[in-house]
């Protein structure tokens, strides 16, 4: 029992430190409920471990300085990648999430995937002086379906050399665990901590960019499905618009990006849409884009894509109802609080729902962020409990 209250304690500071930032003893014991003899025995567990340090002092109204406890930043390394057809973006952080080190690679020059997810990492590692064998977590974004069962990515149209044994491989390579998850739902998770959804329990994310894909967030958890299609709404039939199995190929042109909702919201899609609106010549976000700044010329481009739009989200909430609908990849980010508040019109024009719409709030790759926070919460708990 005397070992287990110690363990129990040990964490409890652990977090807090954390989460807080440092603490003097004082300040530890206050918000852990532990006594200062107490509090000062876990303090000296946690040094003797290599897990935290003396960082400063804060100044008492009467007596000496107190010491200020901050969790050493090297005793724990983790990798996040986020892993595109074009581009591999790779990040290191340390175990605060400070971020020591940011690649971007291109894996043009590797079909398998191991190759180029071992290539990239050492290549972060390296940047930023870390040791591979300092990493306490490995994420790994990706598009397309992740098999919660296996861990593999089992269908991504973008990633065809991504196939069942993947995950086992890249695990056996690193000598590390390796997570493999869904790109759109590692940005749901960026949002959660430090995004839009800050707090909220039950939100949706919806992901327009090339692809189309929707993250689910149920009482603070990632809603994968038995499968890991959760989400895939891309598929979701729409009247009047020919399903994804229907489709034939197009020149130019995916089978598996055609068909359902997605052929009326992808990048290409709104691309398409903007030209007799005027909005041509660049990206969809480039189109977007004009068309806020377009003012009232705008209106009737941005009430069409709102439209669109509205279907897949007016499905979703008549279904979840969520708290909170969050507009991210780079058709919702362009499109800002202009495209939100006509989303949640036409949304309530559709169903007896009108949703809180809101743009994305995370800062810099939001897949790339995710997945260094899943990596923390992965390399913390590990902290916790060795």
């Amino acid at each position: 029992m005397p070992r287990l209250l110690r363990e129990i304690n040990d964490r409890a500071a652990l977090e807090l430190l954390l989460a807080s930032g440092p603490l003097t003893r004082g300040q530890i014991g206050d918000l852990t409920g532990l006594s200062k003899v107490t509090a000062s025995q876990t303090l000296s567990r946690l040094e003797e471990r290599g897990l935290v340090e003396v960082v400063g002092e804060q100044a008492g109204n009467r007596g000496p300085n107190a010491a200020l406890y901050g969790v050493i930043p090297s005793s724990a390394y983790v990798a996040g990648l986020d892993v595109g057809p074009e581009l591999v973006t790779t990040a290191i952080a340390d175990i605060n999430g400070e971020i020591v080190a940011e690649v971007t690679v291109s894996p043009n020059s590797h079909d398998d995937p191991v190759a180029m997810v071992h290539s990239a990492v050492v290549k972060a590692c390296r940047s930023g002086k870390v040791a591979l064998s300092r990493l306490r977590g490995i994420v790994i974004g990706t598009p397309g379906v992740v098999d919660p069962r296996t861990g593999d990515v089992r269908f991504s149209f973008d990633l065809p050399g991504w196939h069942e044994g993947s995950h086992e491989a890249l695990a056996r390579d690193l000598r590390r665990p390796v997570t493999i998850e869904n790109d759109v739902n590692l940005a749901a998770i960026a949002e959660r901590y430090e995004g839009a959804a800050r707090g909220v329990d039950d939100f949706v994310l919806l992901w327009i960019e090339r692809g189309v894909g929707l993250a689910v967030v149920l009482g603070g958890r990632l809603h994968r499905g038995r499968s890991g299609s959760a989400g895939e709404i891309g598929y979701l039939p729409v009247p009047g618009v020919p399903l994804a199995a229907d489709v034939k190929a197009v020149p130019g042109r995916l089978p598996a990006l055609a068909g359902g909702l997605q052929s009326l919201i992808s990048a290409e899609a709104v691309a398409d849409l903007a030209k007799p609106y005027g909005f041509a010549g660049g990206s969809a976000a480039d189109a977007v884009r004009a068309a806020v700044q377009a003012g009232g010329m705008g209106e009737p481009f941005l009430e069409e894509l709102a439209h669109r739009l509205a279907l897949g989200v007016a499905s979703v909430c008549v279904v979840l109802d969520p708290t909170l609908v969050v507009l991210n990849g780079e058709v919702g980010r362009a499109g800002g609080g202009a495209l939100t508040s006509r989303v949640e019109e036409a949304v309530a024009r559709i169903c007896p729902i009108r949703p809180e719409v809101v743009v994305s709030d995370v800062k810099g790759l939001p897949v790339l962020r995710g997945a260094i926070l899943a990596a923390l919460d992965q390399a913390r708990e590990e902290l916790f409990t060795s």
